[in-house]
């Protein structure tokens, strides 16, 4: 290059204006000379000294400026196409308490960067944090020669009229483009940020960019951006463009060749100014407006690796195996189905032509105990029976009355026993008694009875139970309809923010194992809540076909469905499987997109599912006074408003907990005095006084224990677990409520569950096989879904970059993470927990209703 230099002369003319001239060939110049130094019409005449200098990469210039004299560097470097070499400008101020700092400004042939020195940089409260050494990056500008020379300029400038010493080195950055699956280190500071360039090799169209540091703080933010001028590398603009995410330890973002036109882009790190974006303390408090406040050493070594995301096979590989999965439950069940058919219509042959087979496979399909003696009915061992078998309700009536065996009350006709139920389900019509006082009088004394059997509390009409039950199934339908269609919107509003802004630290990601698929994010988290959707639609199969085939058996007058067993009402079924169908559908929603304001999409149906869970626990011994679906829904519905109010005002809020901890001791105080009482009490003026007297005269005036032991002893026991949740609740206040909440729901379902089971085994009673191979299998199952779901992948109550320091790699298929397979294992244990609460009392379908205990 020749040696240039230009001046530029002041001189007041008789007119009072000032001429400025260039040479020829500098007319780049002219636009600097007007705003830096003034030329024009109207300016009072001096003298400013311009020095243009031609200058060397990987040279320290030590220099003076003031503001009579500028300088100019000129460099020149040449750049390939092939070839990609980055270019960095170092500044160093020597003086300090600077009257006005020094302006620096790299004319480039398709971009202008200008900075100051000192930097100052600001922070939350407009804390103004100056940094003396500047290093920056300059932007690349594309060429289509195979070679060329490019010339850029530094001027310096001060309006400072002291001397202002600096430093000054440009210096080539060798390693400026990034390899595949090859670790980069650097350091960056908030004045000396850092950017480097990748691209996409062949045959590769998703890459997954991971920066790590060992040291926590400072917090610094990482972004992806396109290969344009300028880079936005600075903490007061690096949001301005592109995809960018806040990181202390781990950061990730998964980038697509599809959404770079150039198959290149740029990843800028920037440290941060202030640490409280990634949930650091806020060290400096300004105690002056206009103070500047020493940052201190903000400097941060980091590592950055690029490495290849999965192809398109391991999307397929994980779609058909989350397809097999839950496919491989509906060939199950069909299987089991056709064992059944099969082995009842075995059973229906050898009742009807005993003589055909030998008396060994007789006794062996007949079910014969080892002392030769026949079981009570052909279905004790494990058949469906009425509650779905494949074998139909009339053969085995037809079975049964054929036999000569004696198969205990059947042997009463039919007259008597339609007898029977006819006064049976006309002693609580209006019009047999004389007044409504009757109907309560009768109320108490059925329900107040020492010992109380199911037939007791089965007296109301089948149909009007009936429809009472399936209003369930109707209300949750509805909910569900009117819950999911603004979920879904305000979802797919969430994922078109994040891919407008590019602001990662809106959703809560498991950036290690996000796979994105079309305009989602994270593909792999939706896919896994498949499972729920399936398992709910099998259950919901399974229960019409046992609702099917009691229909049948009703219409027949068939005895065991009239006057055996635990009542059948299936409207809490359906809405158990509509439920876990909902569930599934409203997690897929919520991990569209994770955040704190959507995680009750997350646990509202999980809610529904416990509540359901329990009322049917209790249905199943109390169908008539089992609460209504709107009181239910009701209930559900205060819980979940709760939920929304805990995770919006909860969180260290002390008046918060202290209102809901008092709510939750009263509300199990009246619902333990309800179940106590089944519902043979009043809430009025004269409760107090109620309570003294009973106090007075069970407790003081003579010592006697509790009518209903056993329901006592579950009462009290329930009473433990809830104080105590709510007292940790109050001492600990734990950020996550929705999962607080979901705690006590789901303790309580354990509790009552745990009880029940105890207490059949206790009254006799035997659980069949199947529904012990459904306990243990799912108990197991739990076991292990519990165990992934605590890993915490990510948690939204901490910072986006906290959370991050969770993310883990997938350990699945290359596709899935644990969260994922929590979601697999929770489907199937949900699916296994409702099997074991549909055919857990099977065991009782040829029991008379009145030889079968309430408890």
């Amino acid at each position: 290059m020749v040696l240039r230099s230009c001046w530029k002369s002041r001189h007041k003319t008789s007119s009072g204006h000032v001429h400025c001239w260039t040479r020829p060939g500098f007319a780049a110049l002219l636009w600097l000379c007007l705003t830096h130094l003034g030329c024009g019409t109207g300016a009072v005449g001096e003298t400013k000294k311009v020095v243009q200098k031609d200058a060397e990469f990987d040279v320290t210039y030590n220099e003076t400026v003031t503001s009579d004299n500028q300088t100019i560097y000129a460099f020149n470097h040449t750049i390939s196409r092939n070839k990609t070499e980055g270019v960095r400008v170092s500044v160093d101020v020597m003086s300090e308490g600077l009257e006005s700092p020094i302006l620096f400004v790299v004319r480039q042939k398709q971009a202008v960067l200008s900075f100051q020195v000192p930097l100052i940089l600001r922070g939350l409260y407009q804390r103004k944090y100056p940094y003396a050494h500047v290093g920056r990056t300059l932007c690349q500008p594309p060429t289509r020669a195979a070679s060329e020379t490019q010339y850029f300029f530094v001027d310096v400038s001060t309006l400072s009229s002291l001397g202002t010493h600096y430093q000054l080195r440009v210096s080539r950055v060798d390693r400026f483009t990034l390899q595949t699956d090859k670790k980069f280190s650097f350091t960056a500071s908030p004045s000396q940020p850092q950017y480097f360039k990748y691209v996409f090799p062949d045959g590769v169209d998703t890459v997954i960019v991971k920066v790590n540091s060992e040291m926590t703080f400072p917090c610094s933010v990482m972004s992806i951006q396109d290969i344009l001028c300028p880079v936005y590398d600075l903490d007061n603009n690096v949001a301005f463009i592109g995809m960018y995410q806040t990181m202390t330890k781990k950061g990730a973002i998964t980038v697509q060749r599809k959404d770079f036109p150039s198959n290149s882009f740029y990843v800028v790190v920037v440290v941060k100014t202030e640490d409280e974006a990634c949930g650091g303390p806020l060290r400096f408090y300004p105690l002056r407006p206009d103070e500047l406040i020493d940052a201190g050493n903000r400097s941060k070594v980091i590592d950055v690796v690029v490495s290849p995301a999965i192809n398109s096979e391991v999307y397929v590989m994980g779609m058909l195996f989350c397809l097999g999965i839950f496919l491989s439950f509906y060939l199950l069940t069909f299987l089991v189905a056709c064992l059944e058919n099969k082995r009842m219509n075995k059973r229906r042959e050898v009742l009807l032509n005993p003589a055909d087979m030998s008396p060994a496979e007789t006794a062996s399909l007949l079910g014969k105990n080892g002392d030769g003696k026949t079981p009570a009915s052909p279905y004790e061992y494990g058949s469906f029976a009425d509650n779905g078998s494949t074998l139909s309700s009339e053969a085995v009536t037809d079975s049964a009355t054929s036999t000569d065996n004696n198969y205990g009350y059947m042997e009463r006709s039919l007259d008597s026993v339609g007898r029977s139920r006819q006064e049976s389900l006309s002693s609580v019509e209006e019009d047999d008694y004389d007044t409504l006082a009757d109907i309560d009088s009768d109320k108490n004394i059925v329900r107040t009875k020492k010992f109380l059997c199911v037939s007791d509390l089965a007296r109301k009409d089948k149909r009007i139970l009936s429809k009472k039950y399936q209003i369930y199934f109707w209300n949750i339908a509805t909910i569900a309809v009117f819950y999911a269609l603004p979920v879904i919107q305000l979802v797919i509003t969430y994922q078109t923010v994040v891919n407008v802004t590019g602001n990662q630290d809106i959703c809560y990601y498991n950036f290690l194992c996000a796979h994105p698929l079309g305009a989602l994010s994270a593909f792999n988290n939706i896919l896994s809540n498949l499972g729920y959707v399936m398992l709910g639609l099998l259950f919901l199969l399974i229960v019409l076909k046992r609702d099917i085939v009691h229909n049948r058996a009703l219409v027949r007058n068939d005895l065991n469905a009239l006057e055996c067993g635990i009542p059948k009402h299936f409207g809490l079924f359906y809405a158990m499987g509509t439920a876990l169908m909902m569930e599934g559908l409203l997690s897929a929603c919520y991990h569209v997109c994770p955040n704190y304001t959507n995680f009750q999409f997350d646990t509202s149906f999980m809610y529904m599912i416990a509540g359901l869970c329990m009322l049917k626990l209790y249905q199943k011994r109390h169908p008539d006074i089992n609460a209504s679906a709107y009181t239910a829904y009701a209930c559900l519905a205060a819980v979940i408003f709760f939920s929304v109010l805990g995770v919006v005002f909860g969180r260290g809020n002390t008046v918060f907990w202290i209102v809901f901890s008092v709510i939750h001791i009263l509300a199990t105080l009246l619902l333990s005095t309800q179940l106590y009482y089944m519902g043979r009490w009043r809430l009025d003026s004269g409760i107090l006084r109620r309570m003294v007297y009973v106090i007075y005269t069970d407790c003081i005036r003579q010592c006697s224990g509790p009518m209903y032991i056993d329901r006592m002893v579950l009462l009290v026991m329930g009473n433990i677990v809830n104080w105590s949740l709510a007292a940790y609740g109050l001492i600990e206040r734990p950020n996550d409520f929705a999962s607080y909440l979901l705690a006590i729901a789901i303790c309580n379902l354990l509790l009552y569950f745990a009880f029940y089971i105890i207490m059949k085994l206790r009254s006799g009673e035997r659980i069949q096989c199947l529904p012990v191979v459904c306990i243990l299998f799912t108990a197991v199952v739990w076991g292990f879904a519990l165990f992934f779901f605590f890993q915490g992948l990510s948690t939204w109550q901490k910072t986006p970059a906290e959370s991050r320091e969770h993310n883990r790699d997938c350990i699945l298929l290359l596709f899935f993470d644990d969260h994922d397979i929590w979601h697999f294992l929770s489907s199937i244990a949900m699916f296994g927990s409702f099997l074991v609460l549909l055919t857990m009392d099977d065991d009782l379908d040829t029991v008379q209703r009145d030889k079968i205990y309430v408890f």
